[in-house]
């Protein structure tokens, strides 16, 4: 979500990149809310591994139209990284016979799915612009 925020700054250039962002953002905070009840339930482990993720991707602010195809591929990565935890949690969900859980990973999960598709679809508009009208 900081991501996505941070791309949404940096970028705002762009006519849709800004809203979006924020919109995205918005669901991605969305399901931190849905999960902190089934948090309180289950319990939560720490795990350095979505931080790690998001160092590895982001350097930084990137300049231009190839600097927007870089971030906008990051955020691609990263909300399939999150698809398929939804995905994974879900197949929990079923064996805990878990009703609750299994909604919430099937609406956020499917809200990432909407997620990956906008950031693809914007990867596919820029990537003309990016690598061959510049050059």
């Amino acid at each position: 979500m900081d991501a996505i925020i941070r791309v949404a700054a940096h970028h705002g250039d762009e006519p849709d990149i800004y809203e979006t962002c924020q919109l995205l953002a918005g669901w991605s905070r969305k399901h931190l809310e849905h999960l902190g009840p089934l948090v309180q339930k289950y319990g939560e482990q720490k795990n350095p591994e979505p931080a790690n993720m998001e160092k590895a991707l982001f350097h930084g602010p990137r300049q231009g139209s190839l600097g927007l195809l870089r971030d906008l591929h990051d955020l691609w990565l990263m909300t399939n990284e999150v698809q398929l935890c939804w995905t994974v949690l879900e197949q929990a969900a079923r064996a805990l016979r878990d009703d609750e859980l299994e909604q919430v990973c099937q609406e956020c999960g499917q809200e990432t799915k909407r997620q990956t598709s906008f950031f693809l679809t914007r990867i596919k508009q820029a990537a003309p612009q990016s690598l061959v009208v510049a050059s």
